[in-house]
């Protein structure tokens, strides 16, 4: 069995879904939520929980794979450029305390997810809710979104660029 844990980058949500899988039909759900920072909190502080956040999340399930999905830029460069600082920080963390990191483009998880790649969201989330077997479509979405860069991950068996610390 292996053990992955998945990120769906953000600065105001983080969401993350951890697995442990053997192939992509015995796939079982360890755990799944959100980071949170508050708006309230300068960038920089915000980064640093993020920061954070991950590293706990990575020492309490000691995953032996992480997987992040890749910044989809949309027309607000704003809030992609907080996100892409965001995101930095999580791939810090990640490849220092995993060492095996994994990135899926949106396209990617949405074809893994569905086979269409331009499935909506809600199309992947139901789809992450019939693979893992749940009643419910796990909240919040950034959760459920996260659990899909892991299911991703899962079912490909990591057919992506890996980085990793030598």
């Amino acid at each position: 069995m292996k053990r992955v844990i998945g990120f769906d980058p953000g600065f105001a949500i983080v969401g993350y879904g951890v697995l442990d899988y053997e192939d992509f039909r015995n796939i079982k759900v360890v755990d799944y939520g959100v980071i949170t920072t508050p708006k309230e909190e300068s960038f920089p502080v915000r980064l640093a929980i993020i920061y954070k956040g991950v590293q706990e999340l990575i020492k309490k399930y000691n995953p032996d794979e992480v997987a992040v999905e890749e910044l989809f830029f949309n027309t607000n460069i704003t809030t992609g450029i907080n996100v892409a600082h965001a995101r930095g920080v999580l791939l810090l963390a990640a490849i220092h305390h995993c060492g095996n990191l994994y990135e899926y483009t949106p396209l990617q998880i949405k074809q893994a997810m569905t086979g269409y790649g331009k499935a909506t969201k809600k199309q992947i989330q139901e789809m992450v809710k019939t693979y893992l077997s749940l009643a419910a479509v796990p909240k919040p979405d950034d959760a459920a979104d996260a659990l899909a860069v892991a299911l991703t991950h899962a079912q490909t068996g990591g057919f992506t660029e890996k980085f990793y610390i030598r």
